[in-house]
């Protein structure tokens, strides 16, 4: 995590210093906004957006499996699209697939296809993504990962991303804090969910908690419980607690996260932190002893060909979600319903 990135949520106030730059970004933004909603593209299915307003990561992508999930038990037949940070594909738009490398494809859509074998498009323009989903897909409903921002895109239910711990730094917008929007921009989604139980409160906010459902090896796709390493002989002490050490790899926008759902599996990470998106070579995750490798599902995505020596597993979440979720979700989507049957 970079020194400013530290500043948003420790109480820093030095930031402040740049606050002529955040009224330009928020003036810029505003416009932009205002532009792109005069000629905004409509979905002639429902189509749900999965953001947040702040940089760096909140958890979307467990939600966004966990809804796509959801959207099936419910009967619907769901489609993704999403911008693919870091893809090269030789052309956009493109079709992911659970074959596609993670050069053409990007981490989390890759990551999402191969857990759920959904419908995945992938464009720096979403609309263009969205379209070429419908045209080769028979998908009757969308969800865009990401996107909040991206108001070309017309969007029947919004739903945003809050991590509970970190909340919404300092309040402010880039680059004097976290924020893309202002935090007045909560007030206007249809649903905000809170990943983890931490310092953030809001009326609108839905708790998701991300449990723990096992380790999967690298080498073979094996799926172990955490209680494999953690009953395993105990290579130290720590606190009068015998805990297993690990190392534990990330490369994500918050892996602060990622280590504390380590500990409190009751196992001792030794972190490697990388910056978000990025792509491991060996050297990575090589180290001078046979400890056990544990990283995240979207960091496994980019090292499942590496030939690691030490045992390698990435820790697989699943989305926790309460009633309420599914209650309001299905109430707006019966709204969208009414008013296209309205229309």
């Amino acid at each position: 995590m970079s020194m400013l990135e530290n500043a948003w949520y420790d109480g820093s106030r030095w930031p402040l210093l740049l606050w002529p730059l955040e009224k330009l970004f928020i003036s810029i933004s505003q416009r932009r906004r205002k532009q792109q909603s005069l000629r905004q593209w409509v979905s002639p299915v429902p189509l749900i957006v999965v953001g947040n307003i702040n940089v760096g990561g909140t958890g979307k992508s467990p939600l966004v499996i966990a809804l796509i999930q959801w959207l099936r038990d419910q009967g619907y037949r769901p489609g993704v699209v999403s911008r693919g940070y870091t893809a090269s594909p030789g052309a956009y738009p493109f079709s992911v697939t659970s074959q596609s490398s993670v050069e053409e494809s990007g981490d989390e859509p890759l990551m999402i296809v191969q857990r759920t074998q959904v419908p995945m498009v992938i464009d720096p323009d979403r609309v263009r993504a969205c379209r070429h989903l419908l045209k080769m897909h028979n998908c009757n409903i969308i969800i865009s990962d990401d996107g909040l921002q991206h108001y070309a895109m017309g969007r029947d239910v919004e739903i945003v991303v809050i991590d509970g711990k970190r909340g919404l730094g300092n309040g402010h917008c880039l680059p004097v804090g976290p924020l893309r929007e202002l935090p007045d921009r909560l007030q206007h989604v249809d649903m905000l969910i809170v990943n983890g139980v931490g310092g953030y409160e809001h009326e609108k906010a839905i708790t998701m908690q991300l449990a723990v459902t096992g380790l999967v090896s690298l080498k073979d796709g094996q799926r172990h419980d955490v209680a494999m390493l953690v009953n395993a002989k105990a290579n130290t002490e720590v606190d009068a607690e015998v805990k297993t050490r690990v190392h534990a790899v990330a490369g994500i926008g918050n892996p602060g996260r990622f280590y504390n759902t380590l500990r409190q599996a009751g196992l001792w990470p030794i972190e490697h932190s990388f910056p978000d998106h990025h792509l491991f070579q060996l050297s990575d995750i090589t180290f001078d002893d046979a400890l056990p490798v544990i990283m995240t599902e979207k960091d496994a995505v980019k090292c499942a060909l590496l030939p690691l020596s030490a045992p390698a597993y990435y820790l697989q979440v699943d989305a926790q979600l309460p009633a309420k979720f599914s209650e309001q979700l299905m109430q707006l989507l019966q709204n969208v319903k009414e008013s296209e049957t309205d229309g």
